[in-house]
């Protein structure tokens, strides 16, 4: 007996040991950067050679690269959507663009779960999400960077900058001013924002979501210190130097973590809100098509994506398997030991990543943009499973298919050829659709105060809150 109760307290012991270790463990970070416009050609770890990023080339070498990471509701606004959300924005009544359509309010964002969760939740640059009354501070960040003032030019200095698309305004997008007065670039201006985010929220568990306007055109005011760090030629000049202050950003972040011994803890998630600009140069190469021109094509969809996290995650490791930006809230609720929750379109990409799970994240994943009123260029139906690529424009065409891992430019349609495939994929389509609600209407609601306050530092949910 006495042999028995000494078996018995020791594993008690060892259990409540375990739990203490768990305990005082720290809860993981989650550092999420959504680049606007950034193609999937346009970084150097996904083979582009006249733009250095050794920035984000060292997440990738210190973590998982994806192939096939996409945009389920592109372009801009719905695609935030969809990722604060992580759900199809189809969901809630959202097919386009539909600016101004909020985001439903019975079911927790990204943000307000991880608050929710104890961690500190913060914000730096675009928003472009829900109506003009659903601003960060009120849908879950407890703080959000302040926009600072910009530069207002000479009307000798505006003389003086580039044609593009006419003369830009004499007040600057991309310059702002500092506390000091001084003109800097908005991009640096962000990546400082980030490090003081960090140094503030070190000793608890943080979420920063930074959306720099950067890469987004018009990359008129672009300097010359930042351009000729790169070998891009012509108009790509412009995005070259936009995309290399975007990876110095980066790099300030990996050494803000570094220092504080944050790095390990700390997951980094590396992604685009939609593909490449072609009127600036960018590129989906070996996808065609992106934003403006070619939006029923793979480059519009498809986006480079890293995840990053050494020591939980397999370092320079590729994953070729579906993947969607919703997928992310579902990994980041698991990272954070939460249950995930049931609104969510996404799963937890870690078992995967890791090989403790066979197969595929997705087996198929779909869009449907149709939104009345929306660009024409913008319509898009479509399905992906395996290699293949089903799509039509509008729901009356005739749908096409494409093998892309024989035809990444989508130039030879083999619908006639493979009729199987065609009724396969449609049927899904078809089926996904019956799962979603109707089209929904924006209201029409008054102009309010600002949702992200100007001026320098970092604006609080309590103080916003009491100011409404």
């Amino acid at each position: 007996m006495r042999r028995l109760l000494q078996v018995i307290f020791g594993a008690l012991w060892l259990l409540q040991t375990s739990i203490s270790a768990a305990e005082d463990q720290p809860r993981p970070n989650v550092v999420l950067i959504y680049i606007d416009d950034l193609g999937y050609c346009d970084v150097g770890c996904y083979g582009c050679e006249d733009i250095p990023t050794p920035h984000i080339d060292r997440l990738s070498a210190e973590g998982v690269r994806f192939t096939a990471s996409y945009i389920t509701n592109p372009p801009c606004c719905p695609s935030r959507c969809c990722l604060m959300m992580g759900q199809y924005a189809q969901r809630f009544g959202k097919y386009g663009m539909s600016r101004g359509l909020p985001i439903p309010e019975d079911r927790p964002t990204l943000a307000t779960f991880l608050s929710d969760a104890g961690y500190a939740t913060g914000q730096i640059g675009k928003w472009d999400i829900g109506t003009k009354q659903q601003g960060p501070l009120l849908v879950g960040f407890s703080e959000v960077a302040k926009i600072p003032p910009k530069k207002v030019y000479t009307r000798k200095e505006v003389d003086s900058l580039p044609k593009k698309q006419g003369k830009p305004s004499r007040t600057s997008k991309y310059f702002c001013l500092n506390e000091a007065g001084e003109t800097v670039w908005l991009t640096d201006y962000n990546g400082d924002s980030m490090v003081n985010f960090v140094e503030r929220h070190k000793d608890e568990p943080f979420f920063l979501y930074w959306s720099p306007e950067a890469v987004h055109s018009s990359s008129t005011e672009v300097p010359d210190r930042l351009m000729n760090r790169t070998t891009a030629k012509g108009k790509r000049r412009k995005l070259a130097g936009a995309i290399v202050s975007v990876d110095d950003q980066v790099g300030k972040l990996l050494a803000t973590l570094q220092k504080h011994r944050l790095r390990e803890n700390t997951l980094i998630i590396f992604t685009s809100d939609n593909g490449a600009n072609g009127g600036e140069g960018g590129t989906s190469t070996p996808y065609t098509g992106g934003k403006g021109d070619g939006t029923q094509n793979e480059g519009w969809v498809r986006v480079p994506t890293v995840f990053s996290m050494p020591g939980t995650l397999p370092q320079g490791k590729q994953y070729d398997g579906l993947i969607a930006n919703f997928d992310f809230y579902s990994t980041i609720a698991a990272l954070a030991g939460k249950p995930i929750p049931e609104h969510c379109d996404g799963v937890d990409l870690f078992p995967f990543l890791k090989g403790e799970r066979t197969g595929v994240a997705h087996e198929y994943l779909f869009w449907l943009n149709n939104e009345p009123g929306d660009a024409v260029r913008r319509h898009l139906v479509a399905v992906r499973w395996q290699d293949w690529r089903l799509y039509r424009k509008y729901e009356k065409d005739e749908w096409q298919l494409f093998d892309l891992k024989t035809d990444p430019s989508e130039e030879t349609d083999l619908a006639a050829k493979h009729p199987e495939v065609v009724k396969q994929l449609a049927a899904k389509h078809a089926e996904w659709s019956g799962t979603l609600v109707p089209l929904a209407e924006i209201p029409n609601l008054p102009a309010g105060p600002p949702i992200v306050p100007t001026g320098h530092g970092w604006a609080h949910a309590r103080d916003h809150a009491t100011s409404q």
